[in-house]
């Protein structure tokens, strides 16, 4: 009997519910895997049954009542076995039709894990089945039942049902060649028709882990067809035009080199050298450049950004927070005064005929370098060439604010350069930034003084307050960093707000000032330059000091709450602290207990400062999905793949993604299709 097609999205309800979850397309359902599968193959007998057992049983009712009243009564129902051992069963939410369904005499099977109760043994809301009372009971499935899956108005037995539908049209023919598949494993349909409907013996183990080799074919497809996916956007990119950046002797560029107070090192110099590179190509650069806190990205920017305006071009430098904006507009126009090089600065909040005297300079060309917030892309603002885009921090932006900046005049696309401090792991750049080249700034400035960073029971707060004031009076600055502004309801947190008022009180005759996301843009500005000038000596703050500010004067920093940050937070804001000559330190302060995540990202904190293991400890902790944006791009990279743990298949499905892409292009376009279909914003953005 053929399958019956899919639920049409068109429709209301459950068929609604599942075209949301994307599961439109006969693969999509047939890659819709369970989340966990439950054993209905057999049946136990009551005297047989143990405390903790998932079980199921054919059962008689023999006893059905209603304890209490309204919402809060419960059904009690007794139920025996053939053998006539009895077994208790509780519900304490249900309708007023399952008692009566349930009634004395009927047949049920249930199904729920055992418990010890007072009276003997029980189920607590065991799913259960009512049987009919003349016929034989339904035959015992021969496989494993999928649990998948599913959102509120989708029931199980509807998803089942589509999966099933679409198991049985999707085209799961063998279509890659036999050399680019590793040995030993299933083919896709046996794979998936085993993970759908394991047999009763199989082991739950090696499922549970993704270690059995269907997982591993899936694992493996996944993979390939993500790094097919992310050299399809290279190869789609590489056709497009943009200006050709080509260096030339003694320009900006060459003077700014000459200007610095400082001589790059090494990594700085070799990473400007592949920026340079890609510059002078006439196909658009796609870029990262990461690095270490303070390994010195900005002023290897700005040599790309001189690169541009010697060629006659514009640059945009677009960052998240008005904070890092004015970081990087203060030091470029420190750089570039002297040079006679105007820097245009653009944020939400410059209003009025200063901004409108900005954007006229920026289309009309006179200005050639502008930087701001997301406000450098906003309506109204038109560069006369632009070409190239800087964007820091770029996880923090949405697909399409960085598709934005990507847009040319005449067909031509600026080159896009892109900024991380938090380095990134090479499983998770060779997964979602496969289409990327990466430049990696691996070696600090000298003069860096090593950070030392203590942990610290909040019960120990007054010596940490001894600590600031010692710091000071030494003529140094100190950070006090918090999770939270003002009072929660749900944490029981520290706030910013109130650890001011109690660091003023605590610490009299000391400049403490406060610094967070809703002060207005002009006061946020006016705290920063007064610590900047040592008008203030401890900035209480939340973690808009996370990324961008740079006052060498500061050697002291406390975290509040160390435990509630993500280990890439922790690590950034540390390096705050160390950036002069003075012996620094990070005072990590936590309210016990602790839980296992949060002890596992203070002991990296105490075990580490390499900026790239730390990256690697956090993957591990957090997992891909909150890396580099991708909960923005509004589609996962990757479901079934894990980059660290499948870091071996990753290698193998990368050599084999350029190989099909070089020798076997239609089959690369036919394995992309049958994985995303349509769906690949994220793999060009």
């Amino acid at each position: 009997m053929p399958a019956s097609p899919p639920p049409s999205p068109t429709r209301s309800g459950p068929a609604l519910a599942l075209a949301k979850l994307g599961l439109t397309r006969p693969e999509a359902l047939a890659l819709h895997l369970p989340l966990r599968w439950e054993d209905e193959t057999r049946l136990t007998h009551v005297a047989r049954l143990l405390p903790g057992q998932t079980a199921q049983l054919d059962v008689t009712v023999a006893v059905n009542r209603v304890a209490g009243h309204g919402a809060r009564s419960v059904l009690h129902l007794t139920v025996t076995d053939a053998a006539g051992d009895a077994l208790a069963l509780r519900f304490l939410r249900h309708y007023p039709n399952q008692a009566k369904a349930w009634a004395v005499g009927r047949r049920l099977r249930v199904r729920g894990e055992v418990r010890g109760g007072l009276l003997g043994l029980e189920m607590v809301h065991p799913t259960v089945r009512l049987l009919a009372e003349d016929d034989p009971a339904p035959p015992l499935p021969t496989t494993l039942t999928p649990v998948y899956p599913a959102s509120a108005g989708l029931p199980q037995a509807y998803v089942r049902k589509a999966v099933e539908a679409g198991l049985a049209r999707a085209e799961l023919a063998e279509i890659l060649p036999p050399q680019a598949l590793p040995a030993g494993l299933p083919t896709l349909r046996a794979a998936l028709a085993y993970l759908h409907h394991p047999p009763a013996d199989a082991p739950l183990a090696a499922l549970a882990e993704r270690s059995h080799p269907a997982w591993q074919r899936l694992i493996f497809e996944e993979l390939l067809a993500q790094q097919l996916s992310q050299w399809q956007a290279r190869r789609e990119r590489e056709q497009r035009r943009a200006p050709a950046l080509a260096g030339c002797t003694g320009g900006a560029h060459d003077a700014l080199l000459a200007a610095l107070p400082f001589a790059l090192t090494p990594a700085q110099q070799r990473v400007a050298d592949e920026i340079s590179t890609d510059l002078a190509r006439t196909r658009p650069m796609h870029r990262l450049l990461q690095g270490d806190v303070g390994a010195g990205k900005t002023v290897v920017a700005a040599l790309a950004a001189l690169r541009a305006v010697d060629a006659g071009w514009q640059c945009a430098l677009m960052a998240p927070t008005e904070i890092l904006a004015e970081q990087h507009f203060g030091k470029l126009r420190e750089w570039l005064a002297p040079l006679g090089l105007p820097v245009a600065w653009l944020t939400g909040s410059r209003k009025g005929r200063a901004r409108a005297a900005q954007v006229e300079a920026l289309a009309s060309g006179a200005t050639l370098i502008a930087v701001g917030t997301q406000a450098v892309i906003q309506e109204g603002v038109r560069f006369a060439r632009l070409g190239l885009a800087i964007v820091d921090e770029q996880h923090r932006f949405g697909v399409a604010q960085r598709l934005a900046l990507r847009q040319g005049e005449g067909g031509m696309e600026p080159h896009l350069l892109m900024m991380s401090a938090t380095p990134i792991p090479r499983t998770l750049a060779m997964t979602q930034l496969a289409d990327v080249d990466v430049s990696t700034i691996d070696q600090l400035p000298p003069g860096r003084t090593p950070i030392l960073t203590k942990v610290l029971d909040d019960a120990r707060r007054p010596q940490v307050i001894a600590r600031v004031r010692a710091q000071i009076e030494a003529g140094r600055q100190a950070y006090w960093v918090c999770p939270l502004i003002e009072e929660s309801e749900t944490l029981d947190l520290q706030t910013a707000i109130a650890t001011h008022a109690d660091l003023c009180a605590a610490l009299p005759g000391i400049q403490v000032g406060l610094l967070h996301g809703r002060l207005k843009a002009a006061d946020k500005a006016a705290v920063m330059q007064a610590f900047e000038a040592n008008r203030i000596q401890l900035l209480v703050a939340t973690t808009v000091v996370e990324v961008g500010v740079d006052v060498p004067n500061a050697s002291l920093m406390i975290i509040e709450h160390a435990e509630r940050f993500g280990l890439a937070q922790l690590h950034q804001l540390r390096g705050r602290v160390g950036r002069g000559t003075a012996a620094s330190a990070c005072v990590l302060l936590h309210t016990p207990p602790l839980s296992p995540a949060g002890r596992e990202r203070l002991r990296a904190m105490l075990e580490t400062g390499d900026g790239f293991e730390i990256a690697r400890r956090d993957l591990a902790l957090r997992g891909p999905g909150e890396w580099l944006g991708t909960r923005q791009s509004g589609a996962g990279i990757l479901r079934f793949a894990e980059p660290e743990r499948d870091a071996d298949w990753l290698d193998q499905a990368r050599a084999t993604a350029i190989h099909l892409w070089q020798h076997h292009p239609a089959i690369a376009r036919a394995q992309v299709a049958r994985w995303f279909g349509a769906e690949l914003n994220w793999a060009r953005a």
